[in-house]
């Protein structure tokens, strides 16, 4: 059957556990207003704070609107469907939302490996670090992570649409990617096969050049002088690493492992982590550790007032 004759989809992810999912609407609005109101206040200070009008905060800048679309993609519409046992969403919007997903996280992909790169011109040529990262290049490096993502995320899938067999039942609360996959019942090996390669390109590559780069800044800490110069390279990296760490290693567990049938009210939950809980870990592990964003979140408050 083409997909284009299945005009809805049922979700299914926890109908008859209607405790679950008043926790989980609970929790998700929770954490949409705390991405929220945390991102949102990041791009709001390193706006107006002319201290911060530089190459690391620009790209967090740009971290903090992908992580609120990111967000947007689908917790609003996750929280309402807690609120109905079997919710349904039209094939459009089902598709709208799958993608619009893949595609912020894709771009968070590859926006954390320019960051990766903006902190290694930083560490080992500071000298030239203004020179290197002036302007023109943020730019320039800033939207060709939007315009990768799209084309490799994006247009394979526009291009080659996949067939959806005559069950339109999605195990989720979501028009997630991972479970819809389950419904493909076109030349499944083929599909496969194109997770996997999209999978490499979008995430191990990123994160191979990111474990690179950080190979050499820890290099060029290790050859500083200063014990005061050290920590204060190893504390400026420390944020990006550990956001890093928590996004590439949900996202390699999540999409590079084999898809099973097993265990899916884990994959559920990882899910929902992914989708809700790591754009609101960003701005609490940068806001947390670095004392420019804290102080320049004072002045702009003590200027309010």
């Amino acid at each position: 059957m083409n997909n284009t004759e299945i005009t809805e989809f049922v979700l299914i992810g926890f109908s008859g556990r209607p405790k679950t999912r008043m926790g989980l609407a609970a929790f998700m609005t929770i954490m949409y207003l705390v991405t929220m109101i945390g991102n949102g206040l990041i791009v709001l200070v390193v706006i107006a704070e002319p201290r911060l009008h530089n190459p690391m905060y620009f790209f967090l800048c740009n971290l903090s609107i992908v992580d609120i679309c990111l967000c947007s993609s689908s917790a609003p519409q996750s929280i309402a469907n807690c609120f109905v046992d079997r919710p349904v969403m039209s094939f459009a919007m089902c598709y709208t939302q799958m993608f619009t997903g893949i595609y912020f996280g894709s771009t968070e992909c590859f926006l954390l490996a320019v960051m990766a790169y903006d902190r290694y011109v930083a560490i080992s040529n500071p000298l030239h670090y203004t020179i290197v990262m002036n302007w023109r290049v943020c730019i320039l490096l800033a939207l060709g992570t939007w315009l990768l993502a799209f084309l490799l995320a994006i247009v394979p899938w526009t291009a080659s649409p996949a067939q959806v067999c005559e069950h339109n039942e999605i195990d989720h609360i979501s028009c997630e990617f991972t479970a819809f996959m389950k419904l493909i019942c076109s030349n499944m090996a083929r599909s496969q096969l194109m997770l996997n390669l999209k999978g490499t390109a979008i995430v191990l590559f990123p994160f191979c050049f990111i474990l690179f780069s950080y190979l050499r800044i820890i290099v060029a800490i290790l050859r500083i002088h200063s014990a005061g110069g050290r920590w204060k390279a190893f504390s400026t990296c420390g944020s990006h690493l550990a956001v890093v760490a928590v996004f590439f290693g949900n996202c390699i567990f999540t999409y590079i492992k084999p898809q099973s049938k097993d265990s899916q009210d884990r994959d559920k939950l990882l899910s929902i982590f992914n989708g809700v809980v790591i754009p609101t870990l960003n701005p609490l592990i940068y806001t947390l550790r670095n004392q420019e964003v804290k102080s320049a979140l004072k002045r702009l408050t003590r200027k309010k007032l």
